[in-house]
């Protein structure tokens, strides 16, 4: 009797063990990074984001201006985390006012 507990508490174990090293959380939605440096602050429209970059994670308003999110989030409990985030703000003629982006990739 002993001997099938221990064998079935070593095989949970087991399991449990290859679980963790192959989990991982993804939030948000990928979106290309490659059109960032396209972004033109006053010029670039609202179409123009939607076209380089797909609809928007999430959608709001920041200091009276409409802001549109794409973010990409995939944590991994071993190996790395990927993060992304472009946040762009519009003005009244839904241009481009003011943008950020931020990864945990390099930029050079």
């Amino acid at each position: 009797m002993k001997h099938s507990s221990f064998r079935a508490a070593f095989i949970a174990a087991v399991c449990l063990s290859l679980l963790l090293i192959v989990s991982c959380a993804t939030v948000g939605k990928d979106f290309p990074t490659d059109p960032v440096t396209l972004i033109k602050m006053g010029e670039t429209t609202k179409t123009d984001i939607r076209r380089m970059f797909g609809e928007p994670w999430r959608t709001g308003i920041e200091n009276g201006q409409k802001t549109w999110t794409f973010g990409y989030y995939k944590y991994r409990l071993f190996g790395e985390t990927v993060t992304r985030d472009l946040v762009v703000r519009f003005d009244d003629r839904d241009r481009v006012a003011s943008y950020t982006f931020s990864t945990s990739d390099i930029i050079d």
